[in-house]
């Protein structure tokens, strides 16, 4: 079993001015104090239970590795408190493990830095190595190894022993696909069996399926928690900020969706409707003709304006997403107090199930050149069963079969074959 407790969490390193001030302050013993505290992370709070996983979300430089090297015990916290239940296994991108050295000699060196004895790592060596599929490599220099390769060596090793606490730093942003795919049904093996997971990673996808909770953190401190669609909604809104005048706002609904917003406010969006080809529609047989009209307004000029829809399952994910711009659509300027109506015509061709439209009006080809309205979540609609024939899957692809018998030929040395 595995937990982790955090509560007032702090980090800051000193900055001096010129090297002489630092020397001034060991001298006189820090009564002459001469360093400006750089706060990295302060006062974050949140915990993890036996089975969960938590997702630490935010941008470049916002504290989650520091945040997982205090977990991990390599950093000393500036304040706050750390409690931790459990063997702790730290899986990162930067690994410490020695170019020069062979696979093999790493194993040994990183196995014994994790706790595990020389004699343990060789009882494990089998196991690793058959879940690596590193056995033509472990002899060779470590220098030799892709960033993938190096993944797989780290995984295995972190790994071959279950950590009550695993904590994962981008490291699955590397390697094939069928590695982390392994690696992923490894974890989730684990947080089965008790142990939990802190999960720092940019892939949206991985963060919704491994993870129930999640956290952004922004200039090391925490903006926001909840279920990882609703935060990484609100991360996506926050890398297009670009100014004071940017607004965000994200309310949760009845059904537990969370509806954010956000923008500059130059175009709005003042309706979205959902429509077959009778009139407005929120339930579609699946094939069958879906429009998704929006309608907005300019309340300044704008010189560029790319008009976008996507459609995402219950879970949040992208099923379909396209705009103006990609359509070589020419949306033309518009003047204050001009309106427009932009409806994009797609077949349902999609599973049953429970699906949302969100809608973005932008500038350019993505809403990061200058976002003016994004409205994620805006409106739900229910796909149902139609006539055509089951499938399984996300995506419905319309598909004919061609059937041709033939008669069996006669195979050498039978009897059929003699006559």
């Amino acid at each position: 079993m595995g937990s982790i407790r955090v509560r007032g969490l702090g980090k800051f390193y000193r900055r001096y001015a010129r090297p002489s001030a630092r020397l001034i302050e060991w001298l006189s013993l820090e009564r002459a104090r001469r360093h400006e505290r750089v706060w990295v992370l302060r006062d974050v709070s949140f915990e993890v239970r036996a089975g969960d996983a938590l997702a630490i979300v935010g941008r470049n430089g916002a504290g989650k590795s520091t945040l997982l090297r205090l977990v991990n015990g390599t950093l000393r916290p500036s304040a706050g408190e750390i409690e931790v239940d459990g063997r702790v296994a730290a899986l990162e991108l930067g690994l410490r493990m020695h170019g020069e050295m062979t696979g093999r000699q790493n194993l040994f060196l990183a196995g014994q830095l994790l706790g595990l004895s020389a004699d343990h790592i060789v009882e494990l060596l089998p196991e690793i190595t058959a879940f690596s599929e590193l056995a033509d490599h472990l002899e060779q220099p470590l220098r030799t190894y892709s960033s993938g390769m190096r993944l797989r060596l780290a995984f295995s090793l972190a790994t071959a022993v279950r950590p009550g606490v695993l904590l994962v730093d981008e490291a699955l942003a590397v390697g094939d696909a069928r590695f982390q795919q392994k690696c992923i049904a490894r974890i989730r093996r684990f947080l089965e069996e008790g142990s939990c997971l802190v999960f720092v990673s940019h892939d949206p996808l991985t963060l919704r399926s491994l993870c129930g909770w999640a956290v952004l953190l922004e200039d090391g401190q925490k903006l926001r928690e909840g279920s990882p669609a609703a935060v990484l909604d609100y991360y996506n809104a926050l890398l297009a900020r670009l100014d004071d005048n940017f607004h965000i706002e994200q309310e949760v609904e009845n059904a537990g969706t969370a509806v954010t917003r956000s923008g500059e406010g130059q175009v709005v969006i003042e309706a979205i409707e959902l429509r077959d080809d009778d009139g407005p529609q929120r339930t579609f047989p699946v094939g069958s003709p879906l429009r998704i009209r929006v309608r907005g307004r300019a309340a300044r000029a704008v010189p560029d304006l790319t008009v976008g829809v996507a459609i995402r399952d219950r879970l949040g994910n992208d099923v379909y997403g396209t705009n103006s711009y990609h359509l070589d659509d020419d949306v033309h300027p518009l003047q204050a107090g001009e309106t427009f109506d932009a409806e994009f015509r797609l077949p349902a061709n999609v599973s049953p199930d429970r699906y949302t439209v969100t809608a973005a009006l932008h500038a350019g080809r993505v809403h990061l050149e200058g976002s003016y309205d994004w409205w994620d979540h805006a409106v739900a609609f229910e796909v149902v069963p139609g006539p055509e024939p089951y499938f399984v899957g996300r995506a419905y692809l319309p598909v004919t079969l061609h059937f041709e018998r033939r008669a069996a030929e006669a195979r050498p040395g039978t009897p059929e074959a003699a006559r």
